[in-house]
Formats: structure tokens, C-alpha cells, sequence
């Protein structure tokens, strides 16, 4: 999608601190965190939101998980536990319609929601 941030983070049309990447996934360090550890992990394919997901997008979101664990090692916070939020559409706080996930960790995070 050619407006899409997230699209153009991937084309490396705008610059990203990239933390991971493969075929089909990209994860970058957040540029406006809301912890001390902020990562967004996103595929390369565009889904706009989680209610867009189809039955063949369900290897991508799985295999997204499973890199999310593979950032939590790799960056050395697996032991500490961290959070995984997505949010859905505009009453959910979604901002850039692309599906994405945040990483938050470095910090306790407590029972809250973070907005």
C-alpha cells in the first residue's frame, strides 16, 4: 500500500533501527516508547487490521510470535518477562493501519493498560 508507514519502513523508504528481519517479518525499536524497551514487530505483508486476517494468514501470525520470542533472547529480556500488545482499529488505538505488535518491556509493567 503505497501511503502506508509501515510499507514504506519495509521498502527502506523512511529509516527504521531495525531489531530483526527476515522474508516476511520486520521488528525496529518504536520511536516514541511508552517503556524502556519498545519494539514493533510487523509483517511485510499489509494486512490493515486483526479483523482482516484471513485462514492463510495463520502461519505469518504464528511465525510472528515465535519471532517475538526470538527478539526477547536475542535483546536479553526473556528472563524479565515483557508484554505483547495489538491493537485493533480506531476505538482500540490502532494509529497505523497496518497490523503490528509492540514489545514493551525493561521496566515492571503492572496490571494497567497502556495507552
Amino acid at each position: 500500500m503505497e501511503d502506508c508507514l509501515f510499507c514504506k519502513i519495509i521498502k527502506g523508504e523512511i529509516p527504521s533501527s531495525k531489531v530483526y528481519e527476515d522474508d516476511d517479518v520486520l521488528a525496529f525499536h518504536d520511536i516514541n516508547p511508552a517503556a524502556p524497551i519498545h519494539i514493533l514487530v510487523i509483517p511485510k505483508k499489509h494486512i490493515s487490521k486483526l479483523t482482516d486476517l484471513s485462514k492463510e494468514d495463520e502461519a505469518l501470525i504464528g511465525k510472528i510470535y515465535t519471532t517475538i520470542n526470538k527478539i526477547a533472547v536475542q535483546e536479553g529480556f526473556s528472563e524479565d518477562g515483557f508484554r505483547v500488545i495489538a491493537n485493533c482499529g480506531k476505538n482500540g488505538g490502532q494509529e497505523v493501519m497496518h497490523i503490528h505488535f509492540h514489545i514493551l518491556g525493561g521496566r515492571e509493567l503492572g496490571p494497567k493498560i497502556i495507552h
